[in-house]
């Protein structure tokens, strides 16, 4: 008896161990509510349904278990012999089908509310591509002709996705351990490991904001928890969505693609940056601007001509920050989906034919004309052709942007 009531004294402060606020903490059961008054009605219609399931469930397993234990074989009960029964059949259909009306009323509300992108202050299209989203702002408050369009791309820097397959032994074929960073010595991962990006979407608060979402190569899934949002990206077709974050909850979103889409498919995050309506027009003009004077200075540099030395710079960073997810930083690539680059024919062989590839794309490689200016291509074109101990076979190993923009 003592050793069992110190076993149970032990189950009892392992279950108060496991249930404390500071352990259950750290993981979550139930939806979030998120902040939109979209997720809220979204969270009280599923704890809405589940206790309906409980409900359901309490009284068809309880009627199974009264019988089975009140009428048992051993308290001389003996079974029933019939065949059928209209009543009870009339009543097992009837029933389940008013439970299932009485459900779907409230949630045809909400699905209709969901999809309702009427009156919209804002509105933006999302393109997803293979690993990135696209984001196009096409109108604010009548505002028609925004010419603001830019890529949202991981940052997460290389070597900190390159440190688990290090650290675990797992590397591509042919590549050394030390082919990288012959030190050893990679970054730690920070705590917005895989969920940043160089250049978040920027949305106003008490705002409706209209979402057009389609994709360029295969299905992709955008998808904010926080909004309670999640659509299909399916080439050649637009989806909408909306959202509206209240005045007092600005700040920081997170997301992710929701569809396997490929190799990268966990590096493709999604940042949503919700700012009160003052700081998001301000942003705005101030985004106009930039992309603006990008587009002058991408015009001018055709007239440059740059040192191997600034390309080269500019390349590796570029390259590292495009490139090196399929390519990978040492050029090895991951064959045969993704080609090495070191000594490949591509690379140290006619640079029309490199550039051609770089701008055009092939197979699962996408053209990068419209997502780098002419510089950029140029930038990276030139590293590829240098580094690795790459040597051109035709004597070109720096590309200018106005070869490029030929």
């Amino acid at each position: 008896m003592q050793s069992l009531a110190k076993r149970c004294s032990a189950i009892g402060l392992a279950l108060a161990t496991v249930t404390s606020s500071s352990v259950f903490a750290e993981w979550q059961l139930d939806m979030t509510p998120g902040v939109t008054d979209i997720s809220q009605q979204v969270f009280d219609m599923h704890r809405t349904m589940l206790w309906w399931c409980v409900a359901i469930g309490i009284v068809v397993f309880g009627a199974m278990f009264y019988s089975m234990i009140k009428h048992r074989k051993s308290k001389g009960h003996e079974a029933a012999q019939f065949h059928e029964s209209t009543s009870v059949e009339i009543m097992w259909t009837v029933v389940p089908f008013i439970i299932l009306i009485l459900m779907a009323i409230p949630a045809t509300k909400v699905l209709i509310a969901m999809n309702d992108t009427s009156d919209s202050a804002l509105t933006i299209k999302i393109t997803g591509s293979q690993w990135k989203w696209h984001y196009e702002y096409l109108d604010w408050e009548g505002k028609g002709n925004l010419d603001l369009d830019y890529y949202s791309v991981l940052s997460t820097p290389s070597e900190e996705i390159i440190r688990p397959a290090l650290a675990s032994g797992l590397f591509p074929k042919k590549t050394a351990k030390d082919s990288y960073r012959a030190d050893g010595n990679y970054p730690e991962q920070t705590a917005l490991y895989k969920q940043d990006v160089d250049k978040p979407l920027v949305i106003p608060t008490g705002r409706k904001v209209r979402f057009l979402i389609t994709a360029d190569d295969v299905i992709h899934s955008w998808w904010v928890p926080a909004f309670a949002i999640k659509k299909d990206a399916i080439p050649g077709f637009i989806n909408e969505l909306w959202t509206l974050v209240p005045e007092d909850n600005p700040g920081i979103y997170r997301g992710q693609c929701a569809e396997l889409c490929g190799k990268d498919h966990a590096f493709m995050p999604i940042v949503v940056d919700a700012r009160p309506v003052a700081e998001f027009e301000q942003w705005l003009a101030d985004a106009r601007a930039a992309q603006k004077a990008e587009a002058e200075a991408a015009a001018n540099s055709l007239d440059k001509t740059f040192t191997k030395d600034e390309l080269m710079a500019e390349g590796e960073k570029a390259y590292l920050a495009r490139c090196s997810a399929c390519h990978q930083a040492n050029g090895q690539g991951l064959p045969p989906t993704f080609p090495a680059l070191a000594g490949s024919a591509l690379a140290t062989g006619p640079v029309a034919d490199h550039i051609h590839i770089v701008v055009k794309g092939k197979n699962a490689m996408p053209g990068f004309g419209s997502m780098l200016s002419p510089k950029e291509i140029a930038a990276i074109i030139t590293y590829e052709r240098n580094a690795w101990g790459n040597t051109p076979t035709d004597g070109v190993d720096v590309v200018q942007p106005r070869d490029v923009a030929k």
